[in-house]
């Protein structure tokens, strides 16, 4: 299995994505929503980024459990409560991404929305993954 990232000279160069990426001979998984959600069902963290790092470890339980690894995440959407807020955070999300992903930067897109289905929650996290 081989996957690329694509980052052609005319989009310019990203920072913390990869404009697209190329999977060949895996299993593609399709990665629900994940929001900050305890075992118990319940919103935990008070910040974006408390409930960012959680999301996003939700969202590798499931990609683990599907037989993958952060490394073979090809696409990820991030959904935004409040977009000023993720961004004034920007650095201390980059480094919860690290210490959980690495460098690592699928195809990735932000979207602020206006809420999400469980009001206390600030982000969700969905993806795709590639897996040998």
């Amino acid at each position: 299995m081989t996957i690329s990232r694509i980052n052609p000279p005319e989009l310019g160069k990203p920072s913390g994505f990869s404009h697209a990426m190329v999977a060949t001979g895996g299993r593609t998984v399709y990665l629900a929503g994940q929001t900050a959600l305890d075992a118990d069902g319940k919103i935990v963290g008070k910040t974006v980024v408390e409930q960012f790092e959680k999301a996003l470890g939700n969202l590798l339980t499931a990609l683990r459990a599907a037989g993958g690894e952060p490394e073979h995440l090809v696409k990820l959407t991030i959904y935004i409560v409040d977009v000023p807020d993720y961004k004034a955070h920007a650095a201390e999300i980059g480094a919860v991404w690290r210490r959980l992903i690495g460098k690592h930067y699928p195809a990735m897109a932000g979207i602020g929305v206006a809420r999400l289905w469980d009001d206390e929650a600030l982000v969700e996290v969905e993806g795709i993954a590639v897996v040998p």
